[in-house]
């Protein structure tokens, strides 16, 4: 009988017995200017491998590799975490807390009194004043984030522009109740900080609204609007129109503060003209209170049987990304 085959000993994953001939650098022996060359070479952008070179990555003809990774990172972690549906609360970022919003209407006060005839000292009164009755509203973020993550509804978690004001308000009401609570940030030219009632590891910072927007819009199961501004109508508008032509599936919409919303724009105007069908303006309700809100949310959930405490179907989220 012949010998058993003798098998080699498995290579090592990195180490090697013998050199290979690229290890070295060519000797200044044989060549005096080998070194200064090499680290020319060595030195110039397009020898920095393409995954690190961060100048490449931002240029024009890279756009769309940047979309690509503004969306994925956000999408892994999130899937990761096994968040499936998501209550998104919109609202501005001037939304006092009650205490701040009452020291700062206290010193324009004293400020209105010390100059009388300061007409900017009197229309920073009126400011303070109105921001004094808007700070009920950072209370009801507080109260509808509390309501959401205190449900436990597993892989449900209320989703935030990541800023200060009115999501403050959602991310803390969700933080106090133990819950998850995320923050989608944007990257300005002035630099926000995100506010510090996020969970650690779902802040994100995005560089495209666009991108930012299909990720408030991919998961959620509920908009909630509090009184804003540009941004709030920006992001209320745009997921209105996703409902309305239904290149996103339906889900509540509410609108917190009926007097705030009717000033800020009238529906009844764009029936009378013709701008919206009935139908259209059907597709959000106005609502006071965060228990009104959270309510409604889940009572409209069990009318389109989707109730919010039931798994969501992997194949339901691709399809409701897909359309998003």
């Amino acid at each position: 009988m012949s010998d058993p085959v003798r098998i080699p000993t498995p290579a090592h994953r990195t180490k090697r017995r013998q050199p290979l001939p690229w290890e070295r650098p060519k000797p200044v022996e044989e060549e005096a200017q080998a070194q200064a060359r090499l680290r020319a070479i060595m030195e110039h952008s397009s020898y920095v491998p393409a995954d690190r070179d961060v100048d490449f990555v931002h240029t024009d003809a890279q756009r769309g590799l940047r979309l690509l990774l503004d969306y994925q990172k956000a999408e892994s972690i999130l899937e990761a975490h096994g968040i499936g549906r998501t209550i998104v609360i919109f609202g501005s970022t001037r939304l006092r807390e009650p205490q701040t919003a009452r020291a700062e209407l206290d010193a324009a006060r004293q400020r209105a009194a010390a100059h009388p005839e300061d007409g900017a000292a009197a229309k920073a009164l009126r400011l303070a004043e109105r921001r004094m009755a808007l700070s009920h509203y950072y209370k009801v973020g507080v109260e509808l984030g509390h309501l959401i993550g205190a449900a436990g509804i597993p892989g449900l978690a209320v989703m935030t522009g990541g800023g200060p004001g009115g999501m403050e308000a959602a991310n803390r009401g969700a933080f106090e109740a133990g819950a998850q609570t995320i923050g989608l940030n944007i990257t300005l030219p002035r630099e926000q900080y995100p506010n510090p009632y996020l969970t650690p590891g779902l802040c994100f910072q995005f560089h495209y609204f666009a991108l930012r927007k299909l990720h408030f819009m991919q998961r959620a199961a509920a908009i909630v609007a509090l009184p804003g501004g540009f941004g709030t109508l920006d992001e209320l508008f745009g997921a209105i129109t996703l409902i309305q032509t239904r290149k996103s599936a339906p889900i509540p919409v509410v609108l917190i503060g009926e007097s705030y919303w009717r000033g800020v724009f009238n529906v009844d105007f764009l029936l009378e003209a013709g701008a919206i069908d009935e139908e259209d303006a059907e597709l959000f309700w106005f609502a006071e209170t965060a228990q009104e809100a959270w309510d409604g949310i889940r009572t409209w959930h069990a009318r389109n049987d989707t109730p919010l405490d039931a798994p969501t179907p992997p194949t339901q989220q691709t399809q409701q990304g897909r359309q998003a």
